[in-house]
């Protein structure tokens, strides 16, 4: 009957497209178990090139020679730097760039001369060291001891920074910006290049301010009152009978 017959040419397509299908089905799947080693090939190179161009653009591992090579947006962002201390000067801290270092990659992208860059030049923000803040940290900071640098802004070739040095392993560390006042060996210091008013400039002033003012209360370094003997001393020293008396015996 006609309705039979063309039941049985539908239920012949039917069968001829399944067929087709599995084909396919199996000539992809062999495709991919012959190749699969390629393709994993391909999955890992495209991920190593995804990580190189992310190194390149955020530069975790790029070694600074000069503040002049750090970008701007790190400035902005107070991003943190590791360092390792090479001297203290009158002029500030001597620090060697320390850059994150990942395995293979960092090889592949260093700088040639890298090894050999000039340390930055660091002066602690909103602080104005004394001579005897100076011996402190040439007392506390050994060569080669690794600080941070919470980069707070740039002037020339000089960074301004919060200086972290870690102490009891790495839950803890000391902002020796910070300590130099409380230690009364520091007194606080226009913040150069914040921004007045700004919430950084606010937030670092209420730090240092704070720490300056328990050296105060405490008498600690320059806060420092003399006693009754040092005052009588002074006192007398200064005396117009003082003097007198002490010309006479340069007579004599």
């Amino acid at each position: 009957m006609p309705g039979s017959s063309s039941e049985a040419q539908t239920d012949r397509q039917q069968r001829d497209g399944a067929a087709h299908t599995s084909n396919v089905v199996s000539v992809v799947s062999r495709l991919a178990d012959d190749n699969l080693t390629l393709v994993r090939n391909i999955s890992t190179g495209l991920a190593v090139a995804g990580v190189i161009v992310l190194a390149r653009s955020i530069r975790v591992i790029t070694k600074f020679g000069a503040a002049s090579e750090i970008p701007a947006r790190f400035i902005e962002r107070n991003v943190s730097l590791r360092g390792k201390v090479h001297s203290i000067t009158e002029k500030g801290l001597q620090v060697e760039h320390v850059p994150i270092h990942l395995p293979v990659l960092s090889t592949l992208l260093s700088r040639h001369g890298d090894a050999s860059a000039p340390p930055l030049l660091v002066r602690l923000a909103g602080v104005e060291l004394t001579p005897e803040g100076r011996t402190w940290l040439q007392k506390n900071l050994a060569p080669s001891q690794t600080v941070w640098l919470k980069l707070v802004s740039r002037e020339d070739e000089t960074l301004h920074c919060l200086v972290y040095e870690s102490r009891q392993g790495v839950l803890w560390s000391c902002c020796l910006n910070e300590e130099v006042l409380r230690q009364g060996l520091a007194r606080r210091a226009p913040l150069s290049g914040v921004l007045p008013g700004s919430r950084l400039h606010w937030r670092l002033h209420k730090r240092l301010h704070r720490a300056e003012v328990k050296a105060e209360r405490k008498g600690r370094g320059l806060w420092r009152e003399d006693g009754l003997w040092e005052r009588t001393s002074k006192a007398f020293g200064a005396s117009a009978v003082f003097r007198l008396v002490k010309r006479i015996f340069k007579r004599t």
